[in-house]
Protein backbone atom coordinates (compact mmCIF):
# COMPACT_ATOMS: atom_id res chain seq x y z
CA UNK A 1 0.00 0.00 0.00
CA UNK A 2 3.02 2.61 0.67
CA UNK A 3 6.61 2.71 0.62
CA UNK A 4 8.53 4.05 3.78
CA UNK A 5 11.63 6.14 3.04
CA UNK A 6 12.40 7.74 6.61
CA UNK A 7 9.37 10.05 7.47
CA UNK A 8 7.89 10.11 4.38
CA UNK A 9 5.83 7.75 2.26
CA UNK A 10 4.24 7.41 -0.59
CA UNK A 11 0.39 5.80 -1.02
CA UNK A 12 -1.61 4.78 -3.81
CA UNK A 13 -4.82 6.64 -3.48
CA UNK A 14 -6.18 9.93 -2.01
CA UNK A 15 -8.49 10.26 0.54
CA UNK A 16 -11.20 12.60 -0.02
CA UNK A 17 -13.28 13.87 3.30
CA UNK A 18 -16.53 15.51 1.46
CA UNK A 19 -17.95 18.09 4.06
CA UNK A 20 -15.39 17.51 7.68
CA UNK A 21 -18.05 17.21 10.70
CA UNK A 22 -20.67 16.06 8.79
CA UNK A 23 -20.42 12.41 7.94
CA UNK A 24 -23.66 11.55 9.93
CA UNK A 25 -25.65 13.40 7.39
CA UNK A 26 -24.19 12.56 4.23
CA UNK A 27 -27.11 10.47 3.20
CA UNK A 28 -29.60 13.74 3.68
CA UNK A 29 -26.62 15.97 2.35
CA UNK A 30 -26.91 13.71 -1.23
CA UNK A 31 -30.26 14.49 -1.93
CA UNK A 32 -30.20 18.48 -2.66
CA UNK A 33 -26.96 17.42 -4.40
CA UNK A 34 -28.55 14.55 -6.21
CA UNK A 35 -31.16 17.05 -7.52
CA UNK A 36 -28.68 19.81 -8.37
CA UNK A 37 -26.69 17.70 -10.83
CA UNK A 38 -29.85 16.14 -12.32
CA UNK A 39 -30.92 19.54 -12.98
CA UNK A 40 -27.80 20.44 -14.33
CA UNK A 41 -27.63 17.84 -16.60
CA UNK A 42 -30.95 17.44 -17.87
CA UNK A 43 -31.08 21.43 -18.61
CA UNK A 44 -27.95 21.31 -20.44
CA UNK A 45 -28.76 17.97 -22.09
CA UNK A 46 -32.30 20.02 -23.59
CA UNK A 47 -30.61 23.02 -24.63
CA UNK A 48 -28.06 21.17 -26.70
CA UNK A 49 -30.84 19.24 -28.21
CA UNK A 50 -33.25 22.22 -28.84
CA UNK A 51 -30.73 23.85 -30.36
CA UNK A 52 -29.39 21.26 -32.76
CA UNK A 53 -32.53 20.18 -33.84
CA UNK A 54 -33.90 23.72 -34.47
CA UNK A 55 -32.36 25.73 -37.91
CA UNK A 56 -33.63 29.01 -36.89
CA UNK A 57 -31.45 28.57 -33.87
CA UNK A 58 -28.23 28.17 -35.96
CA UNK A 59 -26.99 31.73 -34.86
CA UNK A 60 -24.00 32.37 -33.04
CA UNK A 61 -25.42 33.49 -30.27
CA UNK A 62 -26.87 30.08 -29.78
CA UNK A 63 -24.07 27.87 -30.83
CA UNK A 64 -22.39 29.91 -28.35
CA UNK A 65 -24.72 28.64 -25.94
CA UNK A 66 -24.27 25.46 -27.11
CA UNK A 67 -20.59 25.17 -26.06
CA UNK A 68 -21.55 26.35 -22.80
CA UNK A 69 -24.11 24.11 -21.97
CA UNK A 70 -21.45 21.38 -24.00
CA UNK A 71 -18.81 22.68 -20.94
CA UNK A 72 -21.19 22.53 -18.21
CA UNK A 73 -22.58 19.07 -18.94
CA UNK A 74 -18.78 18.20 -18.83
CA UNK A 75 -17.99 20.07 -15.24
CA UNK A 76 -21.04 18.00 -13.82
CA UNK A 77 -20.44 14.79 -15.15
CA UNK A 78 -16.23 15.27 -13.77
CA UNK A 79 -17.63 16.38 -10.31
CA UNK A 80 -20.40 14.31 -9.96
CA UNK A 81 -18.55 10.33 -10.02
CA UNK A 82 -16.73 11.27 -6.71
CA UNK A 83 -18.85 13.60 -4.90
CA UNK A 84 -22.19 11.02 -5.36
CA UNK A 85 -19.91 7.99 -4.49
CA UNK A 86 -19.19 9.78 -1.62
CA UNK A 87 -22.11 10.69 -0.08
CA UNK A 88 -24.10 7.87 -1.01
CA UNK A 89 -21.78 5.30 -0.39
CA UNK A 90 -19.13 6.83 1.48
CA UNK A 91 -16.39 5.64 -0.54
CA UNK A 92 -13.69 8.51 -0.18
CA UNK A 93 -10.73 7.00 -2.15
CA UNK A 94 -9.51 7.91 -5.15
CA UNK A 95 -6.29 6.63 -7.01
CA UNK A 96 -3.27 9.37 -8.07
CA UNK A 97 -3.46 8.75 -11.66
CA UNK A 98 -7.69 9.15 -11.46
CA UNK A 99 -7.62 12.34 -9.00
CA UNK A 100 -5.02 13.93 -11.91
CA UNK A 101 -7.24 13.50 -14.45
CA UNK A 102 -10.16 14.68 -12.63
CA UNK A 103 -8.55 17.80 -11.44
CA UNK A 104 -7.04 18.44 -15.38
CA UNK A 105 -10.53 18.02 -16.69
CA UNK A 106 -12.04 20.14 -14.06
CA UNK A 107 -9.28 23.04 -14.71
CA UNK A 108 -9.48 22.13 -18.68
CA UNK A 109 -13.43 22.88 -18.70
CA UNK A 110 -13.57 25.94 -16.12
CA UNK A 111 -10.90 27.32 -18.44
CA UNK A 112 -13.23 26.67 -21.86
CA UNK A 113 -16.40 28.16 -20.37
CA UNK A 114 -14.15 31.21 -19.30
CA UNK A 115 -13.27 31.16 -22.95
CA UNK A 116 -17.24 30.59 -24.30
CA UNK A 117 -17.85 33.64 -21.81
CA UNK A 118 -15.91 36.01 -23.52
CA UNK A 119 -16.87 35.39 -26.78
CA UNK A 120 -20.44 35.61 -25.81
CA UNK A 121 -19.24 38.99 -24.57
CA UNK A 122 -17.73 39.44 -28.13
CA UNK A 123 -20.94 38.28 -29.80
CA UNK A 124 -23.05 40.51 -27.31
CA UNK A 125 -20.40 43.87 -28.42
CA UNK A 126 -20.50 43.39 -32.19
CA UNK A 127 -24.28 42.89 -31.76
CA UNK A 128 -25.16 46.84 -30.43
CA UNK A 129 -22.44 48.44 -32.34
CA UNK A 130 -22.21 47.12 -35.10
CA UNK A 131 -25.44 45.37 -36.19
CA UNK A 132 -25.15 45.29 -39.57
CA UNK A 133 -22.19 44.13 -39.98
CA UNK A 134 -22.56 41.05 -37.28
CA UNK A 135 -23.29 38.49 -40.11
CA UNK A 136 -20.48 39.13 -41.81
CA UNK A 137 -18.17 39.56 -38.43
CA UNK A 138 -19.23 36.25 -36.85
CA UNK A 139 -19.16 33.96 -40.03
CA UNK A 140 -19.63 29.97 -39.13
CA UNK A 141 -15.96 29.70 -40.08
CA UNK A 142 -14.42 32.48 -38.22
CA UNK A 143 -16.97 31.19 -35.38
CA UNK A 144 -15.42 27.67 -35.62
CA UNK A 145 -12.10 28.84 -35.80
CA UNK A 146 -12.47 31.20 -32.46
CA UNK A 147 -14.09 27.84 -30.68
CA UNK A 148 -11.16 25.66 -31.61
CA UNK A 149 -8.60 28.04 -30.22
CA UNK A 150 -10.31 28.33 -26.96
CA UNK A 151 -10.58 24.69 -26.29
CA UNK A 152 -6.83 24.61 -27.45
CA UNK A 153 -6.57 26.71 -24.80
CA UNK A 154 -7.95 24.83 -22.20
CA UNK A 155 -6.32 21.79 -23.20
CA UNK A 156 -2.43 22.71 -23.62
CA UNK A 157 -2.22 24.98 -21.02
CA UNK A 158 -3.52 23.34 -18.14
CA UNK A 159 -1.39 20.04 -19.47
CA UNK A 160 1.66 21.08 -16.95
CA UNK A 161 -0.41 21.23 -13.68
CA UNK A 162 -1.08 17.44 -13.40
CA UNK A 163 2.37 16.79 -14.27
CA UNK A 164 4.02 18.26 -12.53
CA UNK A 165 1.96 16.83 -9.57
CA UNK A 166 2.85 13.33 -10.78
CA UNK A 167 6.52 13.86 -10.41
CA UNK A 168 5.60 14.68 -6.59
CA UNK A 169 6.08 12.53 -3.72
CA UNK A 170 3.55 12.89 -1.07
CA UNK A 171 3.66 13.00 2.84
CA UNK A 172 -0.41 13.34 3.50
CA UNK A 173 -3.07 11.22 1.65
CA UNK A 174 -6.37 12.97 2.53
CA UNK A 175 -7.95 16.09 1.22
CA UNK A 176 -9.80 17.94 3.63
CA UNK A 177 -12.11 20.62 1.59
CA UNK A 178 -13.49 18.53 -1.15
CA UNK A 179 -15.73 15.87 -2.38
CA UNK A 180 -13.21 16.35 -5.84
CA UNK A 181 -10.06 16.97 -6.67
CA UNK A 182 -8.01 20.47 -7.14
CA UNK A 183 -4.78 22.05 -8.06
CA UNK A 184 -4.28 23.72 -4.46
CA UNK A 185 -5.24 21.19 -2.49
CA UNK A 186 -3.50 17.94 -4.01
CA UNK A 187 -0.59 20.25 -4.22
CA UNK A 188 -0.20 21.09 0.02
CA UNK A 189 -0.02 17.21 0.64
CA UNK A 190 3.09 17.03 -1.24
CA UNK A 191 6.41 17.05 0.31
CA UNK A 192 8.64 17.79 -2.53
CA UNK A 193 8.89 21.86 -4.35
CA UNK A 194 5.75 22.77 -4.95
CA UNK A 195 7.29 26.19 -6.28
CA UNK A 196 7.01 25.37 -9.88
CA UNK A 197 3.31 24.46 -9.92
CA UNK A 198 2.29 27.20 -7.62
CA UNK A 199 3.76 29.50 -9.99
CA UNK A 200 2.94 28.36 -13.17
CA UNK A 201 -0.97 27.73 -11.98
CA UNK A 202 -1.22 30.85 -10.94
CA UNK A 203 0.46 32.88 -13.92
CA UNK A 204 -1.87 30.37 -16.30
CA UNK A 205 -4.90 31.53 -14.28
CA UNK A 206 -4.33 35.25 -14.56
CA UNK A 207 -3.54 34.54 -18.23
CA UNK A 208 -6.76 33.18 -18.71
CA UNK A 209 -9.98 33.35 -16.34
CA UNK A 210 -8.16 36.62 -15.28
CA UNK A 211 -7.66 37.93 -18.84
CA UNK A 212 -10.91 36.60 -19.72
CA UNK A 213 -12.73 38.77 -17.41
CA UNK A 214 -10.92 42.07 -18.03
CA UNK A 215 -11.86 41.79 -21.44
CA UNK A 216 -15.35 40.71 -20.53
CA UNK A 217 -15.91 43.76 -18.09
CA UNK A 218 -14.01 45.73 -21.20
CA UNK A 219 -17.04 44.52 -23.88
CA UNK A 220 -19.43 45.73 -21.11
CA UNK A 221 -17.77 49.39 -20.66
CA UNK A 222 -17.89 49.72 -24.53
CA UNK A 223 -21.69 47.95 -24.90
CA UNK A 224 -22.84 50.66 -21.74
CA UNK A 225 -21.03 53.41 -23.95
CA UNK A 226 -22.72 52.31 -27.17
CA UNK A 227 -26.09 52.23 -25.54
CA UNK A 228 -25.93 55.36 -23.25
CA UNK A 229 -25.93 56.92 -27.18
CA UNK A 230 -28.82 55.82 -28.14
CA UNK A 231 -32.01 58.29 -28.17
CA UNK A 232 -34.49 56.18 -27.42
CA UNK A 233 -35.57 55.14 -24.18
CA UNK A 234 -37.01 52.10 -25.49
CA UNK A 235 -34.33 50.98 -27.52
CA UNK A 236 -31.73 51.48 -25.28
CA UNK A 237 -33.84 49.09 -22.82
CA UNK A 238 -34.16 46.71 -25.14
CA UNK A 239 -30.37 46.67 -26.35
CA UNK A 240 -29.80 45.97 -22.53
CA UNK A 241 -32.10 43.54 -22.11
CA UNK A 242 -29.90 40.97 -24.78
CA UNK A 243 -27.26 41.03 -22.01
CA UNK A 244 -29.09 40.68 -19.07
CA UNK A 245 -28.91 36.69 -19.73
CA UNK A 246 -25.04 36.93 -20.42
CA UNK A 247 -24.16 39.58 -17.32
CA UNK A 248 -26.30 36.71 -14.63
CA UNK A 249 -23.89 34.16 -15.95
CA UNK A 250 -20.75 35.73 -16.20
CA UNK A 251 -21.39 36.91 -12.53
CA UNK A 252 -22.61 33.65 -11.62
CA UNK A 253 -19.42 31.78 -12.84
CA UNK A 254 -16.98 34.24 -11.81
CA UNK A 255 -17.81 35.46 -8.22
CA UNK A 256 -17.20 32.03 -6.71
CA UNK A 257 -14.46 31.55 -9.30
CA UNK A 258 -12.41 34.38 -7.85
CA UNK A 259 -13.40 33.72 -4.31
CA UNK A 260 -12.43 30.72 -4.16
CA UNK A 261 -8.87 31.17 -5.65
CA UNK A 262 -8.40 34.61 -3.00
CA UNK A 263 -9.72 31.51 -0.78
CA UNK A 264 -6.17 29.61 -1.95
CA UNK A 265 -3.86 32.40 -0.78
CA UNK A 266 -5.43 33.43 2.29
CA UNK A 267 -7.39 30.24 3.23
CA UNK A 268 -5.93 30.41 7.47
CA UNK A 269 -8.65 34.19 6.95
CA UNK A 270 -11.51 32.23 6.41
CA UNK A 271 -13.43 29.35 8.29
CA UNK A 272 -13.29 25.43 6.38
CA UNK A 273 -16.78 25.86 5.88
CA UNK A 274 -17.57 28.95 3.72
CA UNK A 275 -14.35 27.22 1.73
CA UNK A 276 -15.89 24.32 1.49
CA UNK A 277 -19.43 25.75 0.29
CA UNK A 278 -17.86 28.19 -2.07
CA UNK A 279 -15.59 25.27 -3.38
CA UNK A 280 -19.19 23.95 -4.19
CA UNK A 281 -20.98 26.15 -5.71
CA UNK A 282 -18.02 27.26 -7.88
CA UNK A 283 -18.43 23.93 -9.78
CA UNK A 284 -22.16 23.62 -9.39
CA UNK A 285 -23.74 26.65 -9.57
CA UNK A 286 -22.92 27.48 -13.39
CA UNK A 287 -24.22 24.34 -14.48
CA UNK A 288 -27.69 24.40 -12.74
CA UNK A 289 -28.21 28.18 -13.25
CA UNK A 290 -27.17 29.08 -17.27
CA UNK A 291 -29.55 26.63 -18.66
CA UNK A 292 -32.49 27.82 -16.39
CA UNK A 293 -31.25 32.26 -16.85
CA UNK A 294 -31.41 31.51 -21.11
CA UNK A 295 -34.74 29.25 -21.15
CA UNK A 296 -36.47 32.28 -18.78
CA UNK A 297 -34.47 35.27 -20.66
CA UNK A 298 -34.24 33.88 -24.51
CA UNK A 299 -37.52 34.72 -26.52
CA UNK A 300 -36.86 32.74 -29.33
CA UNK A 301 -35.29 29.29 -26.90
CA UNK A 302 -38.20 29.51 -24.43
CA UNK A 303 -40.64 29.47 -27.67
CA UNK A 304 -39.04 26.43 -28.80
CA UNK A 305 -39.19 24.89 -25.44
CA UNK A 306 -42.76 25.72 -25.44
CA UNK A 307 -43.65 24.79 -28.36
CA UNK A 308 -41.81 21.23 -28.31
CA UNK A 309 -44.39 20.28 -25.13
CA UNK A 310 -47.34 21.68 -26.35
CA UNK A 311 -46.86 19.41 -29.20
Amino acid sequence: MSAINGSRFQSEVFLLTGILGQEHNYLWISIPFCLIYAISIVGNSFIVFIIKTNPSLHEPMYILLSMLAVTDLGLSITTMLTTLRIFLLNSREITHDACFAQLYFILTLICIESSVLLLMGFDRLIAIRDPLRYASILTPERLAKMSFVCVLRGVVLKLPLPIFLKQYQYCREIIPTRSYCTNGEVMKLACSDITVNSIYGLLIALLTEGLDSLLILLSYVMILKTVLNITSRTECLRALNTCVSHLCVVLSFYTPYLSVTLMNRLGKSFSPLVQILLGYICVMFPPLLNPIVYSVKSKHLRARIVSMFVR
